[in-house]
């Protein structure tokens, strides 16, 4: 039901599942194992025999013995279970009431499945909530100093200056430049950072007065974040809880919910190269979204979007093309259908549809586009293989008409000859590890992943913020291919953590102003092998090196 407009339910369940809303998106489609065996809504409901270890207890605290339906029981086991988000999870003991799952449990239940494997550690919200605060408020004084007053220097600077307006068209003007910030975890794990920067995001508005609804009238409500959570009271202190019937109510929800999607679809964006984070990731910005859903005048949940489109997955570290790599010739051609305007309205066709049918069609542009782009490409290495080739076959063919007439060759011409044989071989290699190298399969392709982050003509502009905490895997437990990538970068030291790369990535993501903003051990300070790292983050301008740490010198 939740996964079918209402409309389209079978009559049979049409009056069963009537106040059952339709959520739109990725999360309830059918998955591969489904499409391949069968769906889930095709488990009978049969008895079966709890085993024997079961945390289940029986009404008297004994170890629970008999049998269950396997709905019953599944619900029973996952109830026995305290998800809390302060390191106590664990059994729970009789039938305690529970508060409603925090959606930062999502990033402890990642790291438990995940077991560290990824050198991935769940970050506490006091420091996510601290990075994301430094970091998002510098990025919108930036903001306001290149369109607005160049005098602004920080955010109090902002708060200032935007108090003198207060005419609708202004704050209109504000909104719309927060919401052009650019701001990507490159290694986003279970989207914690990314949780903080969308709440973040929400109290600046509400600070600068330009939360506002449809109308441009501004909630008159305060907010505050804590432990990641928003709390919203009205100016009599009270917690804002949403009442359909209210209309005052409605107004506060359907802005938060219409906010938090505006900044979801255009402000933030990740990658990991683990799929089950991205999974997770994109759960618990839906559930962000979630609580602030509201109901429609004809009493229906108002539809999700799918915001699940700036969360992908890959190898951020690695990519085939250059950010600088020009997109024009993926868009040329008889073959070619769609062009780049097609390409970004594609992405944002997406996020606001609600048919599953126009999804598809949506996702088949962006695949074509996606894929041309990378046959282009391909096509630039081999016509750059072709043409030195061509040219020392060529001289060879030259210099060997000239033997055959008894003409003396030169060392000079002999030089040149085994200059351009070095060139050919060199560009041949490049081309067979840039297309074919297995490396490459799981390479992220910045240059046209995230059109939001490209100009009207397809050239890269670069995030304003990159924020994270990067996974901290030695060299020695990468594989031997990626190693010898790698290492290309680093030319001094054959051993270095993976962090370092992602700090040294980040640099090149961010645009000329951008702010990057890394969780890193201690060790970046003084560690012999990232002397490498150290020259390229201490050439910058340092905001703040921040310790978190109790024993910190």
């Amino acid at each position: 039901a939740l996964a079918k407009n209402t409309n389209e339910r079978h009559p049979k369940y049409a009056e069963k599942f009537q106040y059952i809303p339709y959520l739109n998106s990725s999360l309830f489609e059918r998955n591969e194992l489904e499409t391949e065996t069968f769906e889930i809504s095709a488990l009978n409901d049969d008895e079966m025999e709890v085993h024997s270890s079961t945390v289940l207890k029986d009404a008297n605290g004994k170890k629970f013995r008999g049998k269950l339906t396997t709905l019953d029981y599944l619900f029973k086991f996952l109830d026995a279970y305290d998800f809390a988000t302060d390191g106590t999870e664990g059994i729970v003991d009789g039938q305690e009431t529970k508060t409603l799952i925090n959606a930062s449990v999502l990033g402890l239940i990642f790291e438990k499945i995940n077991g560290y494997k990824d050198g991935s550690f769940y970050t506490p919200a006091y420091i996510t909530m601290y990075m994301c605060k430094e970091t998002i408020r510098r990025a919108v004084a930036q903001k306001f100093k290149e369109q607005e007053n160049d005098t602004i220097e920080n955010f109090d600077d902002v708060k200032a200056y935007s108090s003198r307006f207060f005419k609708a068209d202004d704050s209109k003007r504000f909104n719309t430049l927060i919401n052009s910030l650019r701001i990507c975890d490159p290694a986003v794990g279970s989207g914690h950072f990314l949780v903080s920067a969308l709440n973040e995001l929400i109290v600046i508005k509400n600070e600068l007065g330009i939360l506002v609804d449809d109308k441009g009238i501004p909630l008159r409500v305060d907010i505050q974040i804590d432990n990641d959570e928003l709390y919203i009271s009205d100016a009599n202190g009270n917690l804002f809880e949403y009442n359909p019937n209210d209309a005052e109510s409605t107004r506060i929800q359907k802005t938060l919910f219409e906010e938090k999607q505006t900044l979801i679809e255009n402000c933030l964006f990740g990658v990991d190269i683990n799929p089950n984070s991205v999974k997770i990731c994109r759960l618990r910005l839906w559930i962000e979204l979630l609580k602030n859903a509201y109901y429609t005048e004809k009493k229906q949940l108002h539809t999700l979007p799918n915001i699940d489109i700036n969360i992908k997955c890959g190898n951020s570290l690695i990519s085939r093309f250059d950010l600088q790599d020009d997109l024009k010739d993926a868009f040329k051609g008889k073959d070619v259908k769609y062009n780049f305007t097609d390409y970004k309205k594609a992405v944002n066709d997406y996020k606001n549809s609600n048919s599953k049918e126009e999804k598809y069609q949506v996702l088949e542009i962006i695949n074509e586009v996606k894929n041309n782009f990378k046959s282009t490409l391909d096509n630039k290495f081999i016509d750059k293989v072709s043409k030195a080739v061509g040219t020392y076959e060529n001289e060879k063919q030259r210099l060997d008409n000239l033997a055959l007439f008894g003409e003396k060759i030169k060392k000079a011409e002999k030089d040149k000859l085994k200059k351009l044989k070095a060139d050919a071989d060199k560009f041949a290699q490049e081309k067979e590890d840039t297309i074919n190298n297995a490396i490459y399969n799981n390479a992220f392709e910045w240059r046209f992943e995230f059109p939001e982050v490209l100009d009207d003509k397809g050239n890269y502009l670069g995030f304003d913020a990159i924020i994270g905490n990067p996974p901290y895997i030695d060299i020695k437990n990468i594989s031997k291919e990626e190693k010898t990538l790698y290492i290309l970068n680093y030319k001094q030291n054959n051993s270095f953590d993976l962090y370092s790369l992602f700090l040294e990535k980040s640099k090149s993501l961010v645009n000329n102003l951008g702010i990057i903003s890394m969780i890193v051990p201690k060790p970046i300070l003084y560690n012999s092998s990232l002397i490498d790292a150290r020259k390229i983050i201490f050439k910058e301008n340092i905001f703040e090196i921040a310790c978190f740490d109790f024993d910190c010198p």
